[in-house]
């Protein structure tokens, strides 16, 4: 029998269990999906927007999968950390797949990003979809009229939309409610999305763009001269030469221009066609400072003016714009953070490998894989960590000949409670679901996510200590 070790189980982690027990080839197979959260999911669980209940209903077949008898989910499970390295976990599996994603934001590098006020779009998602480590704080949305966000991502429309939703299209959600209370006493009106590059190299998709111009009481708008930088906007051979999903966004953001409400200023008055709150999507606009006022906190946010360079990219123009903002969130990427013990390449945040096989001073390490944006970066859709994983299961199973000849401890989950760990089973896993559903009822709505520590692990078993050095816990 061989005996596997998926960690992560978010999609790329689950898909990877489910290929290794559906194959055919070597028969037996026995998957230990771990997770240092006690809840599982991934980023379908703490990633997906609230408001976008037919992504996060992906978790059905996440949790068939995992329902599998041949699988066993095991959360509150850290690797890297001093109770189970990377060799120690090798030791009780005989092929280990590391499937953890990208927890890391990206900075934009420039002078104010210390300043209160600005945060990552990562902390801003992770708040408002009730991960544990999430830093209980409102963002000051009581006090920001005016907030801007820069990226031109599918992340950057989901904080973008969040901030422009009223709370009462919240509250069917499973939203934490902090958070929901939080928003509810938002006194943001105005939300600025800044790219620096044109609409035509924008990473949003079409979907979720045009989704912005369809909530209750929000205006959309775009700048007409800011679309006509864009070559691909003003040429239509140009247009025509691009993917589907670009000139399905040109359509969306040329009708958004052509309204009465198009002048995209991040200052301009939200109560234009009866909207009281609107949203701005900016473009050729490059942040170079984060202003500060009074109290250490920002004013706003000055750009410079970028136009197309002729060969792909852009260049400054020296000409600047200040847009005002109490709130700024940056959106600009992502980095893997390999656990402590494997290798990393510094520049793409991923763990080097040849096909899943995680490469050690360019050798095969054996029986260690990865797969998901560890492997190849925070790219894709959730259906791409698919074929992803299949490509590393199957460099797992033509590795099974030489992997299944060492010799294992009887049950890998004796070693881990002898190392001090309490894996959280599926059983607490649906107790925690209790919980919340619990919860929600007491509150008068649905389902609401319980977002600390100690609530969770308290959930899944009421004799549970609490989590040392975690938040919450």
């Amino acid at each position: 029998m061989l005996r596997v070790a998926v960690v992560g189980s978010g999609p790329s982690g689950v898909y990877a269990a489910q290929t290794l027990v559906q194959q055919r080839e070597v028969p037996g197979v026995r998957v230990d999906v771990l997770d240092r959260l006690p809840a599982p999911y991934g980023l379908v669980r703490y990633g997906v927007a609230p408001d976008h209940e037919k992504i996060k209903s992906l978790q059905g077949s996440l949790r068939t999968v995992l329902e599998d008898e041949r699988i066993r989910f095991l959360g509150n499970v850290e690797v890297g950390g001093p109770a189970l390295g990377t060799q120690r976990l090798l030791e009780l599996y005989h092929a280990v797949v590391y499937c953890v994603g990208a927890a890391r934001d990206r900075t934009l590098g420039i002078p104010g990003e210390n300043l209160a006020g600005v945060h990552s779009a990562t902390a801003f998602v992770s708040w408002y979809s009730g991960h544990p480590d999430a830093v209980a704080e409102s963002f000051g949305l009581a006090g920001a009229e005016s907030a801007v966000v820069v990226g031109a991502g599918n992340v950057a429309v989901d904080v973008t939309r969040i901030l422009a939703r009223g709370a009462r299209e919240l509250t069917p959600t499973d939203m934490p409610q902090q958070a929901l209370a939080a928003l509810a006493d938002s006194a943001v009106r105005t939300v600025a999305m800044v790219a620096r590059r044109g609409p035509s190299q924008a990473r949003f998709t079409t979907k979720e763009l045009r989704e912005l111009g369809t909530l209750p009481g929000v205006a959309a708008g775009a700048d007409p001269a800011e679309l006509a930088l864009d070559p691909a906007y003003a040429d239509p051979a140009a247009a025509a030469a691009l993917p589907a999903v670009v000139r399905r966004n040109l359509e969306v953001l040329r009708g958004w221009a052509e309204t009465p409400a198009a002048a995209a200023s991040a200052s301009a008055s939200a109560d234009q066609g009866g909207a009281s709150r609107r949203i701005a999507l900016r473009f050729h606009l490059r942040p170079v400072e984060i202003l500060g006022g009074p109290g250490g906190r920002v004013r706003g946010v000055r750009f410079e003016r970028t136009a197309p360079d002729g060969r792909g990219g852009i260049t400054g123009t020296g000409v600047h714009e200040d847009v005002e903002a109490q709130l700024v969130l940056r959106s600009v990427g992502y980095r893997g953070v390999p656990p402590t013990g494997l290798p990393s390449d510094p520049a793409g945040g991923t763990v080097p490998h040849a096909a899943g096989r995680v490469l050690r001073a360019g050798r095969a390490s054996v029986g260690e894989y990865v797969a998901g944006w560890i492997k190849r970066g925070p790219t894709g859709v959730i259906g791409t960590n698919r074929p992803c994983a299949k490509e590393t299961v199957s460099s797992l199973l033509q590795d099974a000949g030489v992997l299944a000849r060492r010799d294992l401890p009887a049950d890998p989950l004796e070693a881990l409670r002898a190392a001090g760990l309490r894996p959280v089973r599926w059983p607490g896993w649906l107790a925690i679901e209790a919980a919340e559903a619990e919860l929600g009822i007491a509150l008068g709505r649905r389902t609401v996510k319980i977002p600390d520590w100690n609530g969770l692990l308290t959930a899944a078993d009421p004799d549970h200590p609490r989590a040392p050095g975690r938040p919450g816990g």
